[in-house]
């Protein structure tokens, strides 16, 4: 529901995320334009400390420096101050009020319970979800519990996102879970994202349908339906929630960057800026890790303390060393280590920050030290699919094929559609090189090459691998691809991204690639 106010000499737009003064847009940083228009909206009460806490920094550890810096910054830009407190008065040791004056406008609608947010109501900072019970069809009593059970150990599991602001079960398990009651969640829990979900019996089992919605638009992101008999019922509690995080990985940061990129640079948050960033960074070209880069420093310059856009730049300077976009590739790998650490300081549980920084270790050739960072990684979040994926490559360079082989069929379960899904293919391929089994390996490596963001090493895989399965003609094809996207790739390229421990492997690839003019 769109909201405008107007107060004195203001009109405050929550649509347009914009303060004016006599038609002038106000500069106002987005933290500051946040809490006024909670306080705005909240005029008729007073606004405690720790909800202006939950609404601008989502429930993270701040100051009360903090706070009372953003009230003088929002009293400053109505011409207000702490002696007068003419618009927002301060209630001693408690919180805030907003008394001036207000005019409020609002479109009729004639069913408020039933009108859903417009898309232009997305609300600014963390992304955040209500996890509502299941609706069970029946009265299967064996079904009853699992109707909460399962929303309760999603929300766990969940819980160990760092990107994602999870509301409490005891919140969210208060609203019905009809589709009318939709819009009353998202407007009284402030929840961008809802899952809902049937559970039913089904030929002696359960089936459990679940979709994901933008509650803006009421736009289905994801859906699923899972089946199992009562007697591995555990086992699809575990499937649902292993599945729900890797569609969650993939589809809200997708829509997140979707709606930010409908607005301009200067409007967008720290958040927004992170979501669009994060866009960029999976497509692997220099022009995109540049404006992946560009993004995150804005993530960084709005909210210094943004531990995952300390990480994104981590992982820009990583890639700009790895696919050797900068001749510079010793003050990139210098930089993907220093923005790792820095994000690790500021959240070390954040998995992304743990990941950053072990594959910071991989452009400085100690797989070991990786291997450290990446199991915490995914002990941080047993469902981060990149994080196994990254162990399983460390494996590969040390020369451990158990470990390999069990990380990437994890990183395969969790998330099919990976967007590093050319990497864990190119993985694979490089353990079947080891292996001697080329023709096996070949057929991975060409899989790697036509996945969506395989860069120019991929292709040098794919080349080595077939190759050595006697496939000169494929080979040859991939040759000319690969100097189409780098006209000076080399075997030093390949052996620097890729420093592989295990020598007989090495020597046959080096001499594979030699033969083809690398």
């Amino acid at each position: 529901m769109r909201m405008d106010w107007t107060f004195g000499e203001f009109h405050l737009d929550a649509e347009r995320f914009q303060l004016v003064r006599r038609g002038v847009a106000v500069a106002l940083e987005p933290q500051v334009l946040v809490l006024l228009i909670h306080l705005v909206k909240n005029r008729d009460r007073m606004v405690s400390k720790d909800e202006v806490v939950e609404a601008v920094w989502q429930g993270k550890a701040v100051s009360d420096a903090s706070i009372s810096s953003r009230i003088r910054s929002a009293r400053q830009a109505l011409g207000d101050d702490g002696a007068r407190q003419e618009m927002i008065q301060t209630v001693h040791g408690r919180g805030f009020r907003f008394i001036a004056a207000v005019t409020e406008k609002t479109p009729a609608r004639a069913d408020a319970a039933s009108a859903a947010p417009s898309v232009s109501d997305h609300l600014p900072g963390m992304p955040s979800i209500a996890i509502l019970p299941l609706r069970q069809l029946g009265a299967d009593p064996d079904l009853e519990v699992l109707a909460e059970a399962i929303p309760h150990e999603i929300i766990e599991a969940m819980s160990r996102l760092r990107w994602l602001a999870v509301i409490a079960r005891g919140s969210s398990f208060r609203f019905g879970i009809g589709e009318a009651n939709l819009a009353l969640v998202a407007e009284a829990l402030s929840a961008r994202y809802i899952l809902s979900g049937i559970i039913e019996s089904r030929g002696g089992g359960a089936a459990v349908s679940l979709e994901l919605l933008e509650a803006g638009s009421r736009q289905v992101l994801w859906a699923d339906h899972l089946v199992s008999p009562l007697d591995a019922i555990d086992d699809l509690r575990s499937r649902i929630v292993a599945q729900l995080i890797a569609a969650l990985e993939m589809h809200i940061p997708f829509n997140e960057a979707r709606i930010a990129q409908r607005s301009t640079f200067e409007n967008r948050d720290a958040w927004a800026n992170y979501h669009v960033g994060l866009r960029h960074l999976y497509r692997f070209t220099a022009t995109d890790t540049a404006v992946a880069r560009a993004c995150f420093e804005r993530a960084v310059a709005a909210e210094p303390h943004f531990a995952r856009a300390h990480a994104g730049l981590s992982f820009t300077s990583f890639l700009t060393a790895f696919l050797r976009l900068d001749p510079e590739t010793s003050a990139a790998a210098r930089l993907a280590r220093q923005h790792a650490e820095r994000a690790l300081e500021l959240d070390a549980l954040d998995p992304f920050a743990n990941f950053t920084m072990g594959r910071s270790f991989w452009l400085t050739d100690q797989p070991e030290i990786a291997a450290h960072w990446l199991s915490r990684a995914t002990t941080l979040n047993p469902n981060y699919a990149q994080g196994f994926y990254a162990s399983a490559f460390t494996a590969m360079l040390t020369g451990n094929a158990d470990a390999t082989t069990g990380a990437l069929d994890t990183s395969l379960r969790l998330s099919p559609l990976d967007p590093l899904l050319y990497g864990i293919y190119g993985v694979r391929a490089q353990l079947l090189m080891q292996q001697e089994d080329y023709e096996t390996a070949a057929d991975w490596g060409d899989r790697a090459a036509t996945q969506p963001g395989a860069h120019y090493l991929i292709g040098m895989i794919a080349l080595a691998a077939n190759g050595l399965a006697g496939r000169q003609q494929r080979a040859e094809h991939l040759r000319q691809d690969i100097l189409r996207s780098k006209t000076d790739a080399s075997a030093a390229d390949y052996f620097a991204a890729f420093p592989t421990r295990h020598s007989t492997s090495r020597a046959r690839i080096a001499k594979e690639l030699t033969r083809h003019g690398f």
